[in-house]
Order: C-alpha cells, then structure tokens, then sequence
C-alpha cells in the first residue's frame, strides 16, 4: 500500500492536472446575462478554451441552434456596439435596462462595459416589471423586442404610470423586425427615442436604422425589385432585406429597410476561392470551424489559391453558375481563420481524451 500512498503523492502534486472543484468556471455574470428568463434553464456545461462564450440562437421559428463565438470575432463586436449606442446618442454613464438576458452576448459584455455603460436586468420577466424598473431606476435606456416594448408603453399608459417615467427615454428595438407602431405609442409622451437594431447571435450587431455598423458587409441583388440579400464579412446571413433610398422609419440615412426582413429560401453556396492559408487541411478545418460554431456551410474551392496575400470567397446559388467574388469584406472570416490558427497551435489538450491516427 506503500505505493499506492505514493501515487497519491504523486497526483496529488501536479497542479496543472484540475479537480472538479479547481476548474475555472464561466457562471451567467461572467458574460454579463445573469438575469431572468422564462425561456431557459440555467446549466452547467463543459465549454472548450477556444471559445470565448458560447451562446445560443432566438429559435423565433426553429429550436434554437448553439452559437460559439470566438475571441477574435470579439473586437470587431466591440466596434459594432459602440457604434450601435453612439448613433442611439447613448452616454457614458447611462443606465441600461436589458429586458432579455441573452442580447448581452450579441453585445459582449467587453463592450457594454468598455462603453461605460450601467446595465440592469428585470426582477421577472414581464411588462410589469418593466414599468416598475423605469419608474423605479433611473432607467436612460431600454433594450428589447419592439412588440414587447410596445405593449409595455400602451400598459402605463392605461395604468396611469407612465407619469412616473423618466421625461427623457431611449428605447433600443432588437430580436424581431421592428413592430413600427411603437414609434405611435412614444408619441407625446415625452423626449423618447426608438432605435431599430439588427443583428444575430453567430455575427453581432450587423445594422441600426438601416446603418451598417460593420466595414464587412455587403448586398447582393435578389431577384426581387429593390431587395437585397446581406453578407457579414464573405457569410450569408440567410437575411433578406429591402433598400430604398427613401431611408429608414427611425432615420432616414438609413437604407435598408431591417423591418422588411425575410429569410432566404435558398442560400448561397459559400467557396472559399483564396485564402492566406498555406495548407489546405487547414482550410478545411475552418469550413468545418463554422458550420460548427455559426451553423453556416462554407465550402474549399476545387482550385483554391492558398497562401494567397488575403481570403476571398465566391457565394453562388446551387442551380446557378453565376459567381458573386468578395474580396475586400472578409473580416469576420478573417477572424475565424486566426480563431483556427490559433487553435492548431495552442489547442488545449486532455490527457484522458488523446485521439491516435
């Protein structure tokens, strides 16, 4: 048994080996959403290093699709938000009330924080908890879906509380098309604001009022009159949207039109034409990268050009030769490919779990 004490010992003394209770843990306050939500279960899962956090789809028409989200999409998410909240004239300081826990990971907390913002979340999730949290907090700001938000409005109305809120309000629309007789219900009730914010859980924040917040974005002409299908940096969104010049309802400088959204019946095939990468083992890997964390199919050219000096990529539909090449609106590809890059090279291994060829 002497031995066996010894081996004890032995396992005991190696640090860099974790119990279950030395594992570093990622609770709902570690990425900011630690509010209520009658749409969930909290639980526990194990979640790999190379993800930053993992999150989760809205599910609005489907069961909801896990969404991994890497550190190197995390700087560009900042960019995204701090625009969203400056065209929204949000300020350092203000008090932000998230009325859906999970839209602080399309935000990041980095970026809420870095902006200097206060966030809150609601006792329970209902309008009348709305109504009490703006009346009661000091609310500048709120952020939910619009039909919600709405009918949150129309019920102090008929309540009487609508005295008690704040003279000036910033309601920030996000989650579903913008149901646009909200912008009816703020009418003459103070200095109150709507903004209209589109993005989705595998990208950020893509658009508000109708102004892209991304460098990466592009739009490629439907077969529809003045419609538009929209490409987060070299992936298809599966969004369809109108642009008009006549501009968007929440700000005229914004042309597309986020309310008129529809999902594409059939979305492009995406080929990875050129990439920076040397291998093309790697190449796949990335395709395989984010079908896995963004649920989106990306394909290897037949002749791709590797160790090209940048990514492009050509997005076809299936029954069509025509080939829509982007080559200069990358970036969110870009990061996967440094995500897997670094992941080749520092990937974080187990012991237990050794996979031989």
């Amino acid at each position: 048994m002497d031995e066996l004490k010894i081996l004890k010992e032995i396992m005991d003394s190696i640090d860099d080996v974790p119990t279950l209770d030395k594992m570093p843990r990622r609770a709902l306050s570690d990425k900011g959403i630690n509010g209520p939500t009658s749409a969930h279960v909290i639980e526990e899962v194990h979640t790999p290093f190379n993800y930053e956090y993992i999150t989760f789809t809205t599910g609005t028409s489907a069961f909801q699709n896990i969404v991994g989200v890497l550190k190197y999409e995390i700087p560009e998410r900042v960019k995204a938000s701090h625009k969203a909240l400056s065209l929204s004239n949000v300020k350092k300081g203000d008090r932000l009330l998230v009325t859906y826990p999970p839209l602080v990971n399309v935000f990041s907390k980095e970026a809420i924080e870095s902006y200097g913002l206060k966030w809150k979340f609601l006792e329970k999730s209902s309008r009348d908890a709305v109504i009490y949290s703006i009346c009661r907090d000091g609310i500048d700001v709120v952020i939910g879906e619009s039909s919600f938000l709405r009918a949150t409005i129309e019920d102090a109305k008929k309540s009487g509380l609508i005295k008690y809120f704040p003279q000036k309000l910033t309601f920030i629309t996000a989650g579903t098309a913008l149901d646009t007789e909200i912008l009816e219900s703020i009418k003459g009730v103070g200095d109150y604001q709507v903004h209209d914010l589109y993005g989705t859980q595998e990208f950020g924040w893509i658009c508000l009022d109708g102004i892209p917040l991304r460098d990466d974005i592009s739009l490629i002409k439907s077969g529809t009159k003045n419609a538009f299908d929209l490409i987060v940096g070299g992936i298809p969104t599966g969004d369809r949207f109108i642009v008009d010049s006549s501009g968007h309802l929440c700000n005229r400088a914004g042309k597309i039109i986020t309310y008129s959204k529809e999902r594409v019946a059939k979305e492009y095939e995406c080929i990875i034409l050129e990439t920076i990468i040397s291998s093309r083992t790697t190449v796949e890997r990335v395709a395989k990268t984010v079908l896995r964390s963004k649920s989106k199919i990306v394909r290897v050219g037949q002749d791709i050009k590797l160790s090209s000096e940048k990514n492009i990529v050509g997005l076809k539909y299936y029954d069509e030769d025509e080939i829509h090449v982007i080559d200069d609106k990358t970036k969110f590809l870009d990061d996967i490919i440094m995500g897997q890059l670094d992941y080749q090279s520092h990937g974080k291994k187990d012991p237990v779990w050794t996979k031989r060829s």
